[in-house]
């Protein structure tokens, strides 16, 4: 089955140049070709078929070809930029009938017709280069990855689980105080009354003031009243005995 010919790009004029001989292996230059009187002018159309790129030069008028360009690859020998200019490149043309190539000289007119060429052939060469890529994976396969557990194999997945307050729940075993050691603080709820405040009463400062001692002879008349109360002899005879000491004294 024969590939049907797509078109790339078209420009409606193009100017063909015949190169001087070259003398060194430096890049071309087209300050070196007479620019103000080109050998042709006619329309360019950037075809392909299938993969085969081919650059073909025609009459504006008629269609008839004029040359023609396959490209292999790009860049490369076939289409070729000059190092003083953008707008022109040297093309590598071949005749069918002898399968002879020489090489000419075109430029644009605008460089924006240099950049649109560019960018056409870049893109056609990506496809091509990406359509091999598929196809060498298709004789080649790549071996398929056995992602199955094998017999006896576990995994352990840590879960990282968030309260609503956003906290993070701790997933590690809370362990319990042994005998003997710190016990842990209360949970943050719970809240431990303050000792009782010392009372006012109970201060030594303000402990009630004791009776003034009496004195002796305070104590004796007191004695003396109760010795002296009526039907308590023993009483009053203690009562004279102790004024006589208090009499001495």
């Amino acid at each position: 089955m024969e590939s049907y010919e797509s078109v790339l790009l078209v420009k409606s004029e193009v100017f063909v140049f015949k190169l001087p001989p070259r003398a060194t292996n430096r890049a071309y230059r087209a300050a070196d070709w007479n620019l103000t009187e080109p050998q042709w002018t006619g329309r360019m159309r950037l075809v392909t078929s299938g993969k085969d790129c081919i650059l073909k030069l025609e009459d504006k008028n008629t269609g008839e070809l004029f040359a023609k360009c396959p490209i292999d690859k790009y860049p490369g020998v076939a289409v070729e930029s000059v190092s003083d200019s953008s707008r022109y490149f040297v093309l590598r043309i071949q005749d069918d009938n002898n399968g002879r190539t020489a090489f000419i000289g075109v430029g644009f007119s605008d460089r924006s017709d240099s950049f649109d060429l560019n960018v056409a052939l870049q893109d056609h060469f990506k496809w091509v280069k990406k359509s091999e890529e598929i196809e060498k994976e298709k004789e080649d396969p790549k071996p398929e990855l056995d992602l199955r557990f094998k017999e006896g194999e576990t995994i352990k997945i840590n879960m990282k689980i968030t309260k609503k307050d956003g906290s993070e729940v701790s997933s590690k075993p809370k362990t319990r105080p042994t005998s003997g050691g710190i016990l842990p603080p209360p949970p943050g709820g719970v809240k431990i009354a303050p000792p009782p405040a010392p009372s006012v009463n109970s201060s030594p400062s303000h402990q009630p003031a004791t009776a003034k001692p009496e004195s002796w002879g305070e104590f004796a008349e007191r004695r003396q009243f109760c010795c002296c109360s009526p039907g308590n002899t023993k009483q009053s005879q203690l009562g004279t005995v102790l004024r006589s000491l208090i009499t001495n004294l």
